[in-house]
């Protein structure tokens, strides 16, 4: 039975009235506290055993960047502990996730050189396919998750084939569909197209699937709004646009029904996973999109979330490991099955240590 708010015992909650400290009045009050919830939070092992929701580290995928070289470990400024590696850096750190417990990375390639239609990004002998053959011999047990776009190939930045200063849908998405075919060849596990371009996931689909990958699934960016979270990364990945914005493609922050909508539309060409990204400004929309399809849905847990929580914690503004396990467990909670993050290493080390 609920408690009656309505009597003496609790007049100090509805008022601020505090009882007089005497043994009787504690008495009522105790008399009438059926409800205890703090019970259930005095000892570590019991507020483990009710705890709602879990984070894993098998729920983690780590992003990586890869460029040109051999030997290659650049740091990148806005983004510490992250780096661009060459193919050789990169497959060592895959056996470092591997060793952590991840199972799988989602690759971004910095191409050797740039041209208006990103031709290496669908390249058999580009940075991407190469990196996939060579982990994936190497690591083959590691799910190699690729990206398909174009930002990071075009030398105008933008995500697709120009034409004047607008995007051109189906253009683009027939690159797009190649590029999905040469990373499926390469040994892709999953595809993720992150372009924003109409229809591009039934075009992939029906590319895989005529080029006999039916068995690899499409993890679609459905819902990519455009942030300003995305800072580091375009460092990382070297993709800002060299003019205007990608606001044509990429969704209003204001709006959450538009996100249900192209989620539907995704699902409905053949989408396996939906993606929401950013994360952390975006869980309203996390949660109505797992809400609605109870499907496998991922979170990209983006570059400025990552910066932040850094620079906060550089500064000594707070504690950066608890504020990361923090944020990463409200991702889940908020719907995500899965979460990109490039605090995937640090949280699994933490998870390993809470395990010890």
């Amino acid at each position: 039975m609920a408690p009656d708010f309505s009597s003496n015992a609790f007049k100090h909650l509805r008022t601020g009235y505090l009882p007089p400290d005497n043994e009787d009045d504690i008495e009522d009050v105790r008399a009438s506290l059926t409800h205890r919830p703090r019970r259930l939070r005095r000892l570590p092992a019991l507020r483990e055993m009710v705890r709602e929701t879990r984070l894993s580290v098998r729920q983690l995928v780590q992003p990586m960047f890869v460029r040109p070289g051999k030997g290659v470990r650049t740091p990148i400024a806005s983004m510490p502990g992250q780096f661009q590696l060459s193919i050789d850096e990169a497959v060592r750190e895959c056996r470092e996730v591997l060793e952590l417990g991840i199972p799988g990375v989602i690759l971004f390639g910095i191409p050797e050189s740039k041209d208006e239609k990103g031709s290496e990004g669908y390249a058999e002998d580009g940075i991407i396919a190469r990196a996939l053959r060579e982990i994936k011999a190497e690591c083959p047990e590691l799910l190699l998750w690729a990206d398909v776009c174009l930002c990071e190939y075009t030398s105008h930045g933008h995500c697709g084939i120009l034409r004047g200063e607008e995007v051109a849908n189906d253009e683009t998405v027939r690159i797009l569909s190649r590029e999905a075919v040469v990373y499926a060849e390469a040994g892709a596990d999953i595809i993720a197209p992150s372009d924003m371009m109409d229809g591009r996931v039934g075009a992939i689909r029906r590319a895989l699937d005529a080029a006999g990958h039916t068995h690899v699934p499409i993890a679609s960016y459905a819902v990519k709004y455009a942030s300003a979270f995305y800072g580091p990364f375009r460092e990382a990945a070297e993709s800002a646009p060299q003019f205007g914005d990608r606001r044509g493609y990429q969704m209003d922050p204001a709006n959450t029904d538009e996100a249900l909508r192209e989620a539907a539309l995704d699902l409905q060409e053949g989408a396996d996973m939906l993606l929401v990204k950013p994360a952390l400004p975006f869980l309203d929309v996390l949660h109505r999109v797992k809400t609605a399809f109870r499907v496998p849905t991922v979170a990209y847990n983006v570059s400025g979330e990552y910066a932040m929580v850094h620079a906060a914690a550089q500064a000594g503004w707070l504690d950066g490991g608890a504020a990361m396990m923090e944020a990463l467990l409200s991702i889940r909670r908020a719907g995500a099955d899965i979460i990109i993050t490039y605090h995937a290493r640090d949280a699994a080390r933490l998870l390993q240590k809470a395990k010890a």
